[in-house]
This record gives C-alpha cells, sequence and structure tokens, in this order.
C-alpha cells in the first residue's frame, strides 16, 4: 500500500503539473492570471474553494499529527499540498506516514 501512495503522489505531482505548465506557456508566467483563470464561472470557484479547503484541512492535520508524532519529515507535505496540489500533498504524507510501518489512522 505504501508504494501505492508514492505512485499517486508522483502521479499527482506530474499530471496536474503538466496542465500548469501548458497554461503558463500559453498565457505568460503570471500567477495571478492563473489564479483569476480558476475563478472564471461558479463551478471553477467551487472546485477551488473545494480544493483550499483540503489544502487547509491536510495541512492541520499534518501539523497535529507530524508533531505529535515527532515525525519532521511529514512536515513536506505541506509545500507539496499548497505549491502542487493536494492530488500530491494527501498520497506524499500517507507514504511518508507509512515508512515505519504504520498504517494510516493509527
Amino acid at each position: 500500500m505504501r508504494y501505492l501512495f508514492l505512485a499517486l503522489a508522483i502521479w499527482g505531482a506530474i499530471h496536474p503539473m503538466a496542465y500548469f505548465l501548458q497554461w503558463f506557456n500559453e498565457n505568460g508566467y503570471d500567477i495571478m492570471a492563473m489564479v483569476d483563470a480558476w475563478h472564471v464561472n461558479a463551478a471553477t470557484s467551487g472546485l477551488v474553494w473545494d480544493l483550499t479547503i483540503a489544502a487547509v484541512a491536510l495541512t492541520f492535520w499534518v501539523i497535529w499529527e507530524s508533531g505529535k508524532r515527532r515525525d519532521w519529515l511529514g512536515f513536506l507535505a505541506i509545500p507539496a499540498t499548497f505549491c502542487i496540489g493536494v492530488s500530491c500533498g494527501l498520497p506524499l504524507y500517507l507514504f511518508l506516514r507509512m515508512r515505519h510501518g504504520d498504517t494510516p489512522g493509527n
């Protein structure tokens, strides 16, 4: 299961990034223009907020659990989440969490 999470983290980094890079190549490297494009209609705004709330919840979970377990490597999931996306950060955290033979939820 651990390596499934690693594969999902890699996929979650590469697949969305391909779309981001395509957008940047077509529209220039302007982050604020990309944020504006995310809010082009109510459907995309809803997805942005859905992912934002999931990213914040994941961040609180990583901070709480990694701090409690003193597992500082787990904090790598936070920049992965906000620089790449939840599709990378969540499976990365689960992969890192399981490296000691633990299963998520223990």
